[in-house]
């Protein structure tokens, strides 16, 4: 028999992506993490970091996560949870003595001790030792020193966490020799392929880690930070990427949890993808084209798509401006929600002085003058849109006033 441990990351409780809120998402995904516990019989769950998205969570945000909790308490599945850049250390920490009693286990922010991060799980005769390492702060691999240099910065930041991690795998050495060693941790690793959606860590993730630093003896390597599943490096060092898309940018992304299986000190690897929950699309091309779209699309999730609108037209025009803003307002589609957009013109009128017959001098004309000859140069505009749109002006003028 063997010793079977989950790895995920980034959940990222109480995210809302333009107003949109992901409450419903996460309660789908712990859905489906609690039933994969149960069916592959998982003795260990890790989260590697970023289990808020704020250091202060709403009250909504907390109950979520307690309410997880209590649903894994019939589970016999211990659960380890470390903290990201996006976490409070001292939000996590506070129920951690409660937490003790529930087998579950936090590390909100980097110890006094090293030896407070190590862990053993024992089932099945195979134990394993878990070295639950938080995200690193400045603070606690660095000191910081008048007038150093950016790239002074960079330096020490790498050697510090190089450091740290040294010091992982010798207490690891130390004291649990023999046995297999998984170390979690939260950072930015080298040759990472990342989203739009992390928050830049350690100076931009300028100061990002070799993946060797972990040490040859390490049995895997659990890591959070980037949202997209990649194995780094090499196979053994893996991020697990957050368990739902939380930007366009990750709308490609295959979310995934992994599974480790260890028998005989071996450990085998293996992914299990998570259902999407919604899509978030992106719709390019002109504004009916687009409009097309949207009324031809079917949605095959539970929840609404989230749309993206990236409107390309030949020539500017304010009609098509207002019709975007208009779509944006009032649209109601069936199974999707246009949550984001823009529109972008290959030929842009002219400046002001393309508005001005030969001759002419601009300071002939008040704004009005000026916004009206503008308004008559669009094609796309009848004589109502005209009068409505200085009427509007002229309220701007004289709220200004």
């Amino acid at each position: 028999m063997a010793l079977k441990i989950l790895h995920t990351s980034d959940f990222h409780i109480g995210k809302q992506l333009l107003k949109v809120d992901f409450f419903e998402d996460m309660e789908l995904f712990f859905d489906w993490l609690i039933k994969v516990i149960k069916e592959e019989k998982i003795d260990v769950l890790l989260m590697s970091g970023d289990l808020f998205d704020q250091a202060n969570p709403s009250q909504q945000a907390m109950r979520q996560y307690y309410m997880f909790l209590k649903r894994m308490i019939p589970l016999n599945c211990k659960v380890i949870i470390t903290g990201g850049n996006h976490d409070s250390a001292q939000v996590l920490n506070a129920p951690k003595e409660l937490l003790e009693i529930l087998d579950v286990t936090i590390v909100g922010g980097a110890p006094e001790s090293i030896d407070e991060l190590f862990f053993t799980v024992e089932k099945n005769n195979q134990k394993v030792v878990i070295a639950a390492v938080p995200y690193l702060r400045d603070r606690d691999i660095r000191q910081a020193l008048a007038g150093e240099t950016y790239d002074d910065k960079i330096a020490q930041i790498r050697a510090g966490l190089s450091t740290y991690f040294q010091q992982v795998s010798h207490h690891h050495k130390l004291h649990f020799s023999g046995t297999p060693l998984v170390v979690m941790a939260h950072l930015f690793a080298q040759g990472a392929e990342t989203t739009e959606s992390e928050r830049e860590i350690q100076i931009g993730n300028q100061a990002g880690i070799d993946v060797n630093i972990f040490g040859a003896n390490t049995s895997y390597v659990a890591l959070g930070h980037i949202h997209k599943p990649q194995a780094v490096g090499r196979e053994n060092v893996q991020y697990s990427g957050s368990p739902i898309p939380l930007s366009f940018s990750e709308k490609e992304d295959a979310k995934r949890v992994i599974v480790l299986t260890v028998e005989n000190d071996l450990f085998n690897v293996q992914s299990i993808n998570i259902p999407a929950f919604r899509k978030l699309i992106t719709l390019k091309g002109t504004l009916n084209e687009a409009l097309y779209k949207l009324s031809k699309h079917l949605s095959t999730t539970v929840l609404p798509d989230l749309i993206e609108l990236q409107i390309i037209e030949e020539q500017e025009s304010i009609a098509k401006i207002k019709e975007l803003d208009e779509l944006l307002s009032n649209a109601e589609y069936e199974g999707l929600q246009i949550v984001k957009g823009k529109i972008e013109f290959k030929h842009k009128v002219q400046g002001t002085g393309a508005l001005l017959n030969t001759g002419e001098d601009i300071s002939q004309f008040q704004p009005i003058d000026l916004f009206k000859k503008r308004l008559e140069q669009d094609s796309s505009l009848e004589k109502q849109d005209i009068d409505e749109l200085l009427n509007a002006f002229r309220e701007i003028l004289e709220d200004n006033n």
